[in-house]
């Protein structure tokens, strides 16, 4: 059945993982805010988030939640068709099954017929189809320019000298784009949806926090860099989030400090370790966000929470991270910067102690010391310090 549109329709389709789908929803309120129709697609289970969080009126007039189905081989069920608490052996399933997505989505954009598809760094395919029902296609991308300039630098001239910094940063981009799925590298899907965005290329950025960036993303790719951001998550009054802002209430102005590494992030016992040392040495009120790879882990949870008693609140779960930096008792962010996260840091002007731990995260924490909004935490033959985070908190 096809729907009659008056207003122009977009249909936007993130990678499967919170982080991109975040700032891809924010930018969907601001297109249908333009009077935009947003088709918003992924799979059930990250829509079915996106309804219980409230943070869009699900099937509203101007966006609308589309099921995008994946096949279900055994080792992939859907309830693992999203990045979310995926089990790290499964996560080479993840994307052929998205790749074979495709004659799925083509069915939707016969079906619905958008003006224009915006889509994400992994799946060329989404462009290959618009392309193919002469649909217009634009590729919008959720990290910072700083990153996406060196990684276009570096996979378009891998044998070009770089720097002591540059080499040891580039280590990170193979990390970042590692890996090779159906028989096509990561990097070459990312250059490819690159190449295939129309005219321009849409960036999670603004001009005041990465300007030479974005230009030399411009220069490297040959299309104008348009920055959308800082798109960042909002946060809505839950139930269960009562608590922590009642803690946060009874606090002084800048006394607190948030412990944050994202939300699909896991860091390892021994660094987890060296940071609730840097904490207890700090002497700092804070609130840590803590998330643990399986087992049972009460244990090591319960000692941490015995040893910091009324000075810190350990939460295993997800928080309102963007609500908590907006408190005035929050003076610090400890964070891995991820992308979003370094954005929330700016924009509520909360100094930020980085800890970067993978992928785009160096690239990030780089722009933070080179804006002068925070401060990198030095590691020792690659490990975390106890002192020297306790020295960066109370600096």
């Amino acid at each position: 059945m096809e729907l009659q549109q008056q207003n122009p329709s977009i249909l936007m389709l993130p990678w499967l993982a919170q982080g991109h789908i975040s700032p891809y929803l924010q930018l969907a309120k601001k297109l249908s805010a333009r009077n935009f129709i947003i088709y918003f697609c992924s799979t059930p289970i990250n829509l079915d988030s996106i309804r219980k969080s409230g943070n869009v009126q699900v099937e509203s007039s101007s966006i609308q939640l589309i099921d995008l189905h994946l096949p279900s081989p055994p080792q992939l069920p859907p309830h693992h068709h999203t990045t979310r608490s995926l089990p790290p052996h499964l996560f080479p399933f993840l994307i052929p099954a998205f790749d074979a997505a495709k004659p799925n989505f083509s069915n939707i954009l016969s079906t619905l017929k958008p003006n224009l598809v915006i889509y994400d760094f992994l799946q060329p395919w989404a462009a290959a189809a618009a392309n193919e029902q002469d649909v217009e296609s634009v590729m919008f991308l959720t990290t910072g320019a700083a990153g996406i300039s060196s990684a276009v630098r570096y996979f378009k001239n891998p044998n070009m000298e770089h720097s002591i910094q540059e080499a040891e940063l580039n280590k990170y981009l193979l990390q970042w784009f590692g890996g090779t799925e159906n028989g096509v590298r990561n990097k070459d899907r990312f250059l490819e949806c690159l190449e295939r965005s129309s005219n321009m290329v849409l960036i999670n950025t603004s001009r005041m926090i990465e300007a030479q960036y974005i230009d030399y993303v411009s220069v490297l790719v040959g299309k104008q860099t348009v920055p959308v951001g800082p798109l960042v998550q909002e946060c809505g009054n839950r139930e269960e989030d009562v608590h922590i802002m009642e803690w946060l209430g009874k606090k002084e102005p800048g006394s607190v400090v948030l412990v944050s590494f994202g939300s699909e992030l896991f860091i390892s016992k021994e660094d987890m370790e060296e940071i609730a040392m840097g904490l207890e040495l700090s002497k700092i009120c804070f609130i840590w966000a803590v998330r643990f790879q399986g087992g049972d882990n009460t244990a090591l949870l319960g000692g941490f929470s015995k040893r910091f008693e009324e000075r810190g609140l350990m939460v295993q779960r997800w928080v309102p991270q963007a609500k908590i930096l907006g408190h005035s008792s929050i003076g610090g962010f400890v964070s891995h910067c991820g992308w979003n996260s370094t954005l929330e840091g700016i924009i509520n002007g909360v100094p930020i102690i980085a800890i970067p731990m993978k992928n785009d995260q160096p690239f990030n924490a780089k722009v933070v010391t080179e804006l002068g909004v925070g401060i990198k935490v030095p590691r020792e033959n690659g490990k975390l310090k106890s002192e020297e985070i306790a020295r960066i908190i109370n600096e």
